[in-house]
């Protein structure tokens, strides 16, 4: 075992990255109250905070404004919450286990499975609520996933991140051409299928959260279990056995975990784009590497980051209410862009 090798996986945190991990949670917490507040309040009709707080507290049935509180914009708040820590969590997983700073949730077909599973679904099964797409999702995102894997580690050849990435492309390829054929010969099911798969926390309510939470709270509670091999498998395959970690059950335990985040968050909200490729990169950009404190920070930067997005959405549209993929997309894509050029990320 190397010097070096002992001190990624083993050693103390240097009381340096600590704290700026600990400014990165508390600004990303301020966020995320803003945002909330600013979730609640804002909208097609802006309601005074006072009467948020009266609709959480007090609740009147017969208060219109009570009623787009709790029934709309709360569970709209807390759904942005759940889907934002599932995301990116789920990309910085991608991201350790194929060593592959580009990778995110879609690139073991979660997102292409998921929406040939809802596309069925709506054209042959007749299901038209978002209640009635979750589970049809959360089956092809884990389907399509299984079979990436399997092509990824086919022959009995290991799962290398070169591997995997190119047998999900290949799989996400296949499904989303099966997809539009389906969409294209079927004009109700591409007219249904079209705002589930642009991505939104709109019109979700409580029943959804209900559903997605276990899904994701095992996920989160996986991942958080596989912080010390997956610190070893970064450091390469060779490296990581000589330090005696199990490298195989490690991969596929992380593989279930962005099964289980991805599939679930996708299912709930539709396919989301740069929740998951952003977040960890803006945590790697502050703390490094190290998964002992970038998954902990993900599980606060992503929500924040997701619900930033979908306030900034409503206003820059008001009174309009743009969706939350398309606000995600124009947020993190400029982001994006300058996080990658920037040489402290570029080097890692």
């Amino acid at each position: 075992m190397s010097a070096s090798s002992q001190s990624r996986t083993e050693a103390p945190l240097r009381s340096g990255t600590a704290a700026r991990a600990g400014l990165l949670v508390v600004a990303s917490v301020v966020v995320i109250v803003l945002a909330s507040v600013g979730g609640l309040v804002l909208g097609s009709r802006n309601i005074p905070v006072a009467t948020v707080l009266d609709a959480i507290f007090s609740y009147d049935a017969g208060n219109n404004e009570h009623l787009v509180v709790i029934g709309s914009r709360l569970p709209r708040t807390i759904l942005g919450l759940v889907v934002g820590a599932a995301l990116g969590l789920a990309g910085a997983l991608m991201q350790s286990i194929t060593r592959n700073p580009l990778a995110d949730p879609g690139l073991l077909g979660v997102n292409a499975g998921a929406s040939a599973a809802v596309v069925i679904a709506i054209a042959y099964l007749g299901v038209t609520s978002v209640g009635g797409y979750l589970w049809f999702a959360l089956a092809g995102a884990a389907v399509a996933s299984v079979g990436v894997y399997m092509l990824g580690s086919a022959h009995r050849s290991a799962a290398t991140p070169a591997r995997m990435a190119l047998a999900g492309a290949a799989v996400a390829t296949a499904i989303t051409a099966l997809t539009s054929m389906v969409l294209i010969s079927n004009e109700a099911a591409f007219n249904q299928f079209r705002f589930w798969a642009v991505g939104s926390l709109q019109g979700r309510g409580g029943d959804v959260i209900v559903t997605v939470l276990p899904f994701i709270a095992i996920g989160i509670v996986l991942s958080l279990l596989l912080i010390r091999p997956l610190n070893a498998i970064a450091l390469g395959e060779d490296v990581a056995k000589g330090l005696g970690a199990r490298t195989g059950p490690a991969r596929a335990g992380s593989a279930v975990a962005v099964i289980l985040l991805a599939g679930a968050a996708t299912a709930a909200a539709g396919p989301l784009g740069f929740v998951g490729l952003a977040a960890p990169h803006i945590v790697r950009g502050v703390v490094g590497p190290d998964l002992r404190l970038l998954l902990p920070c993900v599980l606060v930067v992503a929500p924040a980051f997701l619900l930033l997005a979908d306030v900034l959405g409503r206003v820059v549209t008001a009174p309009g209410d743009l969706q939350t993929g398309i606000a995600v997309a124009v947020l993190g894509g400029p982001l994006f862009v300058a996080l990658v050029r920037s040489r402290r990320v570029a080097s890692l």
